[in-house]
């Protein structure tokens, strides 16, 4: 079927309505799509009025399209948008986010301000799958909307010491010892710091490995880091086995073997990070100390609360104009060693037990930031935070749908949008920052 297609909608795809006599016709989505654009689209899958089509040919091109700088894209399910110039790409994503918002109901909203860096080479953490193929080890990603290995020979937005990290991994199957370990290994993780000097890398198994090939895990990373200098820690842990009853008692992997420094040092301003191995850091190297000054910079006060802290991104910035930051974390192992000394207070709880806490003692502070995961803060944490009636927050958020709901019942408690930032934390992708400063109407 031929259609044109109208606008890009978050998740990546174009949407278009396929024409039928007498109405708009139903909604069909065609993936690698621009606005604007007449493509003919095979039909994959209906239900009730929308349908997902796949692209077949582009009749008429958008000005906006552009060849895409990776030889996987449209198979790998990494990337949405390198069909598009990086100007289209941020367009699209400003578009989107405005469109979220109102269509939530918030009125009145601010202009979007956006906030880039360089599009590719971003990434300070890959996962990589770990497979034979045809006899040999291939590291890849997964093929767009299935769960079948997609083995690569490239990933432009990751940064180049993270591809090299890859490449050295398999070139480690010629050394009988460590090939060991690599057909053992079923995924693995490189995390790099900005300046691309220091690297960790943790492998993931699934099954039980022998003491030996354990006992021979420093000597399989110090095979890796003789072409790798970068390497400075490494890990291994036991995924939970597929399809069987012990995975339902594994809630996550287990440590089975640990080499060199347990994390990073991650070197940002004035600030050094200590990151775990697994901990969570923001993943674009060159755009996180634009984000922390867009939620820190020019805000002051006597109290503040950075919750969703990870690692103290933001506290730490804050503590040079308040009196006081309490951090809070759930998983806080890294923020308790490190948030330390007066003025600096880190807290092991989930936010929604340390607001909890806060609205009995009636404790205010001037500022409050959170960045919480993908699923937002939900409805509890507003009402609370609506209770607390801080002078200000500022919304840290990777997901516009969950966003619109939390600020429409945050500005329903008498909270003002002051300010509106995408940050483009993820070229190439559909997937968006945002940055929403609030304050008491």
């Amino acid at each position: 079927m031929k259609l044109r297609i109208e606008k890009t909608v978050y998740g990546g795809a174009g949407l278009a309505h396929q024409a039928e006599e007498g109405s708009t016709g139903r909604t069909v989505f065609v993936p690698f799509t621009l606005p604007g654009e007449l493509v003919e689209a095979r039909l994959t899958e209906s239900r009730g009025g929308v349908a997902d089509a796949e692209l077949t040919e582009v009749l008429e091109a958008s000005r906006d399209r552009t060849t895409p700088s990776c030889v996987h894209f449209g198979e790998c399910g990494g990337c949405h948008y390198q069909h598009a110039t990086y100007e289209a790409q941020l367009a699209l994503k400003t578009g989107i986010l405005r469109e979220t918002l109102e269509r939530s109901g918030l009125t009145d909203l601010p202009e979007v301000q956006v906030h880039a860096g360089e599009p590719w080479g971003y990434r300070n953490r890959i996962r990589l799958r770990v497979a034979e193929v045809e006899g040999l080890p291939r590291v890849g990603y997964l093929r767009r909307g299935s769960n079948d290995f997609l083995p690569v020979t490239m990933c432009p937005i990751a940064a180049p010491v993270l591809w090299r990290a890859a490449e050295a991994l398999l070139n480690l199957s010629e050394d009988a010892a460590a090939a060991r370990w690599l057909r053992a290994v079923v995924e693995v993780e490189f995390f790099a710091t900005k300046d691309e000097r220091t690297l960790q890398m943790t492998v993931f198994v699934r099954q039980k490995l022998g003491p030996d090939l354990v006992a021979g895990f420093g000597s399989f990373c110090e095979r890796l880091r003789e072409p790798l200098p970068e390497l400075v820690g490494a890990g291994a842990m036991l995924l939970r086995p597929e399809g069987s009853q012990q995975a339902r008692r594994l809630e996550r992997p287990r440590a089975i073997a640990a080499w060199g420094a347990e994390g990073l040092s991650y070197a940002m301003a004035q600030e050094k990070y200590w990151v775990s191995r697994s901990g969570f850091f923001q993943v674009n190297r060159f755009l996180v100390e634009e984000l922390v000054r867009m939620v820190t910079a020019g805000r002051r006060g006597t109290l503040a609360w950075d919750l969703y802290a990870g690692v103290g991104l933001f506290s730490r910035a804050l503590t040079d104009e308040f009196d006081e930051v309490v951090a809070v974390e759930a998983a806080a192992d890294d923020l308790t060693k490190t948030f330390k000394g007066p003025g600096r207070r880190a807290v092991a709880a989930t936010t929604l037990e340390f607001l909890r806490g806060a609205v009995v003692q009636r404790e205010r502070p001037d500022l409050v930031v959170m960045d919480p995961p993908r699923a937002g803060i939900g409805a509890e944490v507003c009402t609370l935070l609506g209770r607390v009636r801080a002078k200000a927050m500022v919304y840290v958020s990777c997901d516009p749908a969950t966003l619109a709901r939390d600020l429409k019942a945050l500005v329903d408690f008498g909270y003002t949008i002051k300010e509106l930032h995408l940050v483009d934390m993820f070229p190439q992708t559909f997937h968006q920052e945002t940055v929403v400063v609030l304050h008491r109407a």
